[in-house]
Parts: structure tokens; C-alpha cells; sequence
């Protein structure tokens, strides 16, 4: 189903609530390295694309796998999910960053960052300190360790979440329009953050409404309308070339 270097693979992935029909089909492979930008209208289902690739909903058709473990298989058009262990070990794959940091508010930024590694992953205190430590320097953050998330900025609160999840020493991480609560200020200091990511070569999947930001980070660039993937390549080709009417439509609106 996905080639050796696959961190990520979603086939025929479908999703309806109700009688809506979200995702319709979409096919979707990240291969190790690789930053992949999702772009589209409110409600073409990007977010509900997100959700599915990290086990947050669950498909009604389709299949995905994160490497060698396959979460859910495609069994006579339904979407069969692995048993419990495996899907742990799944979960283990990625990390989330989401779009309103989701931080624990009594905890600490040391302790948001380095507690899950402690519970989740059995690994020494001491190691995942020393770790989170590092973290917080790279995230630009050192004087922060003791604040709670109320005694932070948003962009501050984003950064301690991003760490949250590089802490977990994870094969992918998946964006949810990281920088939509944000202001521009702000915006600014997430951006950067997640450019070093990407100059590093940390495999990432982001939803963004940020067209700029995607043509300068991502090696591929997705637009999904309507449940569906009507355009996918280069930021070139897609943002400043498009080849679908829907997608130039988007673009110009954009651009207004």
C-alpha cells in the first residue's frame, strides 16, 4: 500500500457525517522528509482530513498506515480499524500541533512539554527534561519554563505545543491552521519555527491558509475542495500555476 520510504499513506479515504460526504476518495502519500501543505476552502474538508489521519475520527472507507503499521485496512469498502495495541503504536508515529495549543493550563511549560514522553513512553525523567530543556531553547522560549500557558502569548503557547509534540520524537507532524488564532506578530514567530522544522527535514502535513508560507516551506502543495483533491504538485504549479478552474477560483479569492 505504501512505498519503503512512506512515513504516512491515506488510500480512498471517505468520511461523511450524516448525509454530508466530506472526503470522497483521497488518496494521500508523505514520504520521509517531505512537507506536504494543505490548502482549500472552509469546509472542503481539510480539517476533517487532519482529523482522520490522526485516528481523531475514524473513516467510513479507505485505509491508512504510518510505515510498516497499518491502522485501518479497506475491507469490501469499509474501514476496518487494527486492535488496540497496534493502534497505540500508530499513534506513536505522529505528533498534532492544533490551531487553539490544546496546553494543559495548570501545567508548566517544562511540564507540558516533558511529561508525556515520562507517562506515555516510559522514559526517564531526567532524559526527557534535559530534552525539553533543548526545546524550549530551540523554540525560543528559555525564561518560560516555570509560566503556565495563561502567562504566555499565543505565539508563545504555540511554540510550547509544537515542542509538546517534537518531545514524543514523533515520524510526522500534522498542522492545523497553526497560526489562525494568531496576529500577524505572532503569526510571524510560529512561521519561523516551523520553516527551521522544515530546513531540518522534519516530515511534516500542514493545513494553512497562509499562501506565502506554503509556497516558501512545502515541497508539495495539495488543494482540496469539496471532499476531494482537484490539484496537487509544486507550490509552483499549484499556487502560481494552477491547472483547475476551482483552484484559480480559490486563489483570486484569496488574493482579494
Amino acid at each position: 500500500m505504501a512505498s519503503t520510504q512512506s512515513i504516512m499513506a491515506l488510500s480512498g479515504a471517505r468520511k461523511a457525517f450524516g448525509e454530508h460526504e466530506v472526503l470522497r476518495d483521497v488518496s494521500l502519500e508523505v514520504a520521509r522528509g517531505e512537507v506536504v501543505a494543505i490548502i482549500g476552502p472552509s469546509g472542503g474538508g481539510k480539517s476533517t482530513l487532519l482529523r482522520c489521519a490522526t485516528l481523531l475520527e475514524k473513516l467510513d472507507g479507505g485505509s491508512l498506515a504510518f510505515g510498516d503499521i497499518i491502522a485501518a485496512r479497506d475491507e469490501d469498502g469499509r474501514a476496518v480499524y487494527a486492535a488496540g495495541d497496534e493502534l497505540k503504536r500508530a499513534r506513536s508515529r505522529f505528533g498534532l500541533v492544533f490551531q487553539n495549543y490544546n496546553l494543559f493550563p495548570h501545567r508548566t511549560v517544562m511540564q507540558n512539554i516533558a511529561d508525556a514522553p515520562v507517562r506515555v513512553q516510559k522514559r526517564p525523567r531526567a532524559e526527557t527534561e534535559r530534552e525539553a530543556r533543548e526545546l524550549i531553547q530551540k523554540m525560543g522560549l528559555v525564561g518560560c519554563e516555570d509560566k503556565v500557558p495563561c502567562q504566555l502569548s499565543g505565539g508563545q503557547q504555540q511554540r510550547v505545543s509544537i515542542a509538546r509534540a517534537l518531545a514524543l520524537h514523533p515520524d510526522i507532524l500534522f498542522f492545523d491552521e497553526p497560526t489562525s488564532a494568531l496576529d500577524p506578530e505572532l503569526t510571524a514567530e510560529v512561521l519561523r519555527v516551523i520553516k527551521t522544522l522544515a530546513a531540518e527535514r522534519m516530515t511534516m502535513v500542514i493545513v494553512t491558509h497562509e499562501m506565502g508560507f506554503a509556497r516558501e516551506v512545502a515541497d508539495r502543495v495539495v488543494f482540496l475542495d469539496g471532499g476531494m483533491i482537484v490539484e496537487e504538485g509544486t507550490a509552483e504549479q499549484v499556487i502560481d500555476h494552477p491547472c483547475e478552474e476551482r483552484t484559480r477560483a480559490f486563489l483570486s479569492k484569496i488574493a482579494e
